[in-house]
């Protein structure tokens, strides 16, 4: 492979997008020893503007000093670990987990609309479920909603949002005496989740949900020749953390099915857990996380 120069400026590092070839402009300047996985790395110098670089300058887990942890800590959070006892098994600092949680969150989300637009741009998406998963911020008294979209043929996770919402029944009055009123961000949600999803649906596709009133509206605006299903909720049962059904059969399977496997495999949405999430910014990378991991790995070894 052949090596440009970093530095903007420099005439070798404006020749690759020239097309030029690299002509000797850039040698080799002996090699480091990285620590944190035992391997030397090769150093480069550009003779043009004499700047120094490696091979770990073009790596995206540049500059991070734990980098051999990063593939075992996208499996672990993906399967229930929380950050604490992902530390412990580590060997390493708090503050370092809850970084490559944000860091592998964004390269998570990143990945799956990419591989979205690789799997389904030719080939748009037939029939959807989709619904809200609620979750709490520090305190059931502030809760959090999280937009769901789900495939109905292979339970693959295809978009979701995390917004805030009110407190509802009886936590209602207590929640706005301590906290005061609560901005109801579900609107929103719904919105951008359909905008999301939109380029990658069939135009006329079989869209459930429950009976939810305010759904209707989304779907219209954003899909008007799609067939909006609805069905009626129903309780939940014992098993399947709260969002299997109790009935016979549940139009909303491969929905609630996920959502299911989302509590199960996500420690700070557990149905009983002293983990709570302290900040939404951290819930949805730890979600965008689950989901490449569910849709690449989880779906995968179920088929």
């Amino acid at each position: 492979m052949k090596r440009y120069c970093i530095n903007f400026d420099c005439s070798e590092h404006q020749s690759r997008h020239l097309g030029s070839a690299v002509s000797g402009r850039v040698s080799k300047k002996g090699t480091f020893y990285r620590l944190c996985d035992r391997r030397y790395i090769q150093r480069f110098k550009c003779l043009v503007c004499k700047i120094q670089f490696s091979k770990a300058t073009f790596d995206p887990d540049y500059r991070q000093h734990r980098r051999d942890i990063n593939q075992r800590l996208f499996v672990f959070l993906g399967s229930g670990i929380t950050q604490r006892r992902a530390a412990i098994l580590f060997q390493t600092d708090r503050m370092t987990i809850s970084r490559k949680l944000r860091i592998l969150g964004v390269r998570s989300k990143v990945d799956h609309f990419e591989w979205l637009e690789e799997t389904y741009q030719g080939k748009p998406i037939k029939r959807v479920q989709f619904d809200d998963l609620e979750t709490s911020e520090h305190t059931k008294c502030k809760p959090i909603s999280v937009p769901l979209a789900v495939r109905k043929d292979g339970r693959e996770i295809l978009d979701f949002q995390v917004k805030r919402m009110p407190a509802k029944g009886t936590l209602a009055k207590i929640a706005r005496q301590k906290y005061g009123k609560r901005k109801d961000e579900r609107p929103e949600g719904w919105d951008q989740l359909f905008k999301n999803l939109k380029p990658f649906l069939h135009p006329k596709a079989v869209i459930e949900s429950d009976e939810n009133p305010h759904y209707p509206k989304y779907v219209k605006r954003h899909l008007p020749n799609a067939n909006h299903i609805r069905h009626k909720g129903a309780r939940g049962a014992s098993v399947g953390q709260g969002e299997l059904k109790r009935q016979k059969f549940d139009p909303l399977f491969s929905l609630n099915h996920t959502c299911a496997m989302l509590r199960a495999n996500i420690s700070r949405l557990f149905r009983k857990t002293w983990n709570t999430t302290k900040k939404l910014e951290n819930l949805e990378a730890h979600l965008w996380i689950y989901v490449r991991y569910h849709n690449t790995v989880l779906i995968k070894s179920d088929l």
